[in-house]
């Protein structure tokens, strides 16, 4: 049973001794803790009459055991690195999250690792073709390596200065005026990041570029009106030789078109050519085997034929008449003009005029034959 129950032990487990049942003194109960604690620790306030104070060594020790180890811990954020030395030399790397450390003999050094830092580089500069220019250069970077950052080189900002002019100016040695200025800046920025971070994990400082930008890059001052003209003659220079090549994109497809109907009105022709060929050769081989059939008719008809198509082109005809002296000459275009038709005028001569024209040519031609075989008679 409880010692403050009815029937149960009354004596009080606080040690104070009275058979009363009220609460216990409250100094007389600390004045025991205190007692406790100082046989516990060897020391604290001898109580009595006559004793003297004495310095409680213990709660002290008690107090800073609890501050020391609460000065230990420490928060490393989620874009952070945190750096740990003991004793002055590297012992870890911590990653986010709640760390302790024992103060006073670990060192704890935190970086931003993920922040984008931006640093600036200006000067003249001497290019490869002995002209001065004026270069204005951005890197972008951050912190890749926090134990190289922090350990690695003294003073890591100026080692990525001296880095970075000296990356920039062996590029810009390397190229022309030109190239520098208008040309090649996208290539003299990529080149000068290679060389750059070259340099940066020679030097082992823990920095990664990620980006370099040649913002500016121009003439001095003093020569800057005439290096304007010669930016402006480039200028037009690039601007003719656009518009050569959009006359020369608009003329070639014309020519490449025209060339190609050339080619395909020759192949026509040359078909038309052939075919026609074939067709005579076929033709020929008919007439060949007519005229073997019939040889004075066929001669007559092709004779005939010939004629007509001579006569269907000429205006005038002159005709030896067999058995005389004399040339006897026949205007076409008056015998067509006196049967009523143009046709001749127009060099387009029907089938009936010609046959029309070749009856008068051969009623003449009998005519003056029979008129010459007269006087032949008579003589």
């Amino acid at each position: 049973m409880a010692w403050n129950e009815p029937g149960g032990n009354n004596k009080d487990p606080w040690g104070g001794g009275n058979r009363n049942d009220g609460p216990p003194d409250l100094d007389e109960l600390l004045r025991k803790l205190q007692q406790k604690l100082n046989n516990l620790f060897g020391g604290g306030f001898a109580s009595g009459t006559g004793g003297q104070a004495k310095f409680p060594w213990a709660l002290v020790l008690i107090v800073l055991a609890v501050l020391y180890g609460v000065w230990g811990f420490y928060q490393v954020n989620a874009n952070e690195a945190a750096v740990v030395l003991r004793l002055g030399k590297y012992h870890s790397t911590q990653s986010a999250g709640l760390h302790w450390n024992p103060p006073l003999i670990d060192t704890v050094t935190k970086v931003n690792m993920t922040e984008v830092r931006t640093e600036r580089t200006t000067g003249q500069m001497l290019t490869k073709d002995a002209s001065i220019v004026d270069v204005v250069l951005q890197v972008q970077w951050h912190i890749d390596d926090a134990e190289a950052y922090v350990l690695r080189v003294r003073d890591p900002l100026k080692s990525l200065q001296e880095a970075t002019d000296s990356a920039l100016r062996h590029v810009v040695g390397s190229s022309s005026l030109n190239g520098v200025i208008s040309q090649n800046r996208t290539k003299v920025s990529a080149e000068t990041q290679k060389r750059l971070q070259r340099y940066l994990d020679l030097y082992q400082t823990g920095i990664r570029v990620d980006v370099v930008n040649l913002t500016d890059a121009k003439a001095p001052r003093e020569v800057q009106d005439a290096f304007d003209d010669v930016v402006r003659a480039r200028e037009d220079e690039v601007r003719l030789q656009n518009e050569a090549q959009a006359y020369a994109n608009q003329v070639i497809p014309v020519a490449r078109g025209q060339a190609q109907r050339m080619i395909e009105e020759a192949e026509a022709y040359k078909a038309r050519v052939v075919e026609n060929a074939r067709g005579e050769a076929v033709r020929f081989e008919k007439l060949l085997a007519e005229y073997e059939r019939a040889p004075e008719v066929t001669r007559e008809r092709l004779y005939l034929d010939a004629v007509q198509e001579v006569m269907a082109s000429a205006s005038k005809v002159m005709v030896d008449i067999e058995g005389g002296n004399n040339m006897m000459y026949l205007p076409l275009d008056k015998l067509a003009e006196q049967s009523g038709t143009q046709a001749l005028q127009r060099r387009d001569v029907s089938p009936q005029v010609v046959d029309e024209i070749y009856q008068r040519i051969v009623d003449r031609l009998r005519t003056e034959a029979a008129n010459s075989r007269r006087s032949q008679n008579v003589r």
